[in-house]
């Protein structure tokens, strides 16, 4: 079986490069050559059966992403599957599955078998959990204990998968000599760090990364190569740790590519503001105009409950800038497991930042969305503006709470509506801008 980029570099136009044109209204050309070079990934695993083909990387329009899973605390599927489905229909180009509550193996294959777009894992939170149940700490986790877990999750038809290759002792030890505020703050990053200084050894997915290119190459699984350095507020942002790991990133993409495997890198979580589009470019310089895959970044630390917004002023820039597949964050972010409203919110909020940037990047399409709005607007046309709006259904319910239904205006102007007035004289027949 060969991969994408393996098709790809052959010169072959698959049935999922011709989805990805068709959706993203460009030559199938375009993304094969794409995908050869490695700007583009599809993530599309050969086991999942029910996947709509998505691109992700130069010149497309900036993907979203949802995450969803069970945890210790809640571990019942079915909210998760409701959140799956609310996460597709409110536009989520995928999903990951960050599931660590019981029966693991069973939650990712109901997410995968019940999604139509790509689903994302993180291999290691279940080797951790697993860890813990059979040797009793997750420091006592074997080389083979990870291999094998990446294998399930491969054979289950996973799309693409974060793993935390570059926290490795260099990374570390620059953590330890600079110092930070927050020290790890990624969940798999702390892993794989606490097991480096237990077992006093290198990072086994840094160590066996062509044994898990073996794995990926057999399920075409696209690598997604965990940012587990990344700062956990804006004072630890572009530090020495953060760097090293993105230097031995750009390393390893090299290696996915000779061996025909697609891959995404993944980018910082808190960053000031100023510093987003240097960071954008630090990327795709060390990394070769790789895809990436960026959460938030948020531009400040001190609005929890708020932090879809603070993700999305920043996920505009960096989309910008360059990163072409924005992680969602939810209004829970630092506070809880989130809800279904709060997924609803992550995921609209993060289409509106990916939507602004592609509007600046020129993606194909997506002025034009603006200029039907401007279009109705000017019209008075609800309808046309509802059915164009990111949101309709609240667009609707608040049109419909605040005004009568059979007004032309809104309640805010009423009869001083602007549209309305100056569109009577410039609709005159005798106004001269009708000559």
């Amino acid at each position: 079986m060969s991969t994408q980029m393996q098709l790809a570099r052959e010169g072959k136009i698959t049935d999922a490069m011709k989805l990805v044109a068709a959706n993203e209204k460009i030559p199938a050309e375009q993304i094969r050559s794409g995908v050869a070079c490695g700007r583009i990934a599809i993530c599309a695993n050969v086991n999942h059966a029910n996947l709509k083909p998505c691109g992700v990387g130069e010149g497309l329009r900036t993907k979203v992403n949802a995450n969803i899973g069970t945890s210790s605390t809640f571990p019942d599927i079915e909210p998760e599957l409701l959140k799956l489905a609310e996460a597709v229909k409110c536009g989520a180009d995928s999903v990951m599955d960050l599931s660590t509550g019981n029966n693991i193996d069973t939650s990712r294959r109901e997410i995968i078998s019940h999604s139509p777009v790509m689903v994302g894992t993180v291999p290691i939170y279940q080797a951790a959990v697993e860890a813990i149940k059979s040797h009793g700490a997750i420091v006592a986790m074997t080389e083979d204990d990870l291999l094998r877990t990446i294998e399930t999750q491969a054979k289950d038809g996973a799309d693409f998968m974060t793993l935390h290759c570059g926290v490795t002792r260099s990374a570390i030890e620059k953590l330890r000599t600079q110092r930070r505020e927050m020290d790890i703050v990624s969940r798999g990053g702390s892993f794989i760090a606490g097991w480096i200084l237990h077992n006093e050894r290198e990072n086994p997915l840094y160590e066996r990364f062509d044994d898990i290119l073996d794995i990926c190459a057999k399920y075409d699984v696209t690598v997604s190569l965990g940012d587990g350095m990344r700062p956990g507020c804006l004072a630890d942002a572009t530090d020495r740790a953060q760097l090293t790991e993105l230097i031995t990133l750009g390393d390893l993409v090299d290696r996915a590519w000779r061996r025909g495997v697609q891959v995404m890198v993944e980018g910082p979580g808190h960053v000031p503001y100023d510093q987003i589009a240097a960071n954008m470019q630090l990327q795709k310089r060390l990394c070769r105009n790789a895809p990436f895959y960026v959460l938030g970044p948020l531009v400040t630390d001190i609005a929890p409950g708020y932090d879809h917004i603070t993700a999305a002023i920043g996920g505009t820039l960096a989309a910008t800038s360059g990163a072409d597949f924005l992680c969602y964050v939810t209004p829970a972010e630092h506070l809880c497991l989130p809800t279904i409203d709060d997924v609803h919110d992550g995921v609209i909020v993060s289409r509106i930042a990916a939507h602004a940037a592609d509007i600046v990047k020129g993606v194909k399409g997506a002025r034009d969305w603006d200029l039907q709005m401007a279009r109705a607007r000017k019209v008075l046309d609800w309808d046309a503006q509802i059915n164009l709006a990111i949101d309709p259904e609240l667009a609707r319910k608040k049109r419909g709470a605040r005004n009568k239904v059979d007004e032309d205006a809104c309640s805010m102007c009423g009869d001083y509506c602007a549209v309305k007035l100056v569109g009577k004289y410039f609709d005159a027949p005798d106004c001269p801008c009708n000559d």
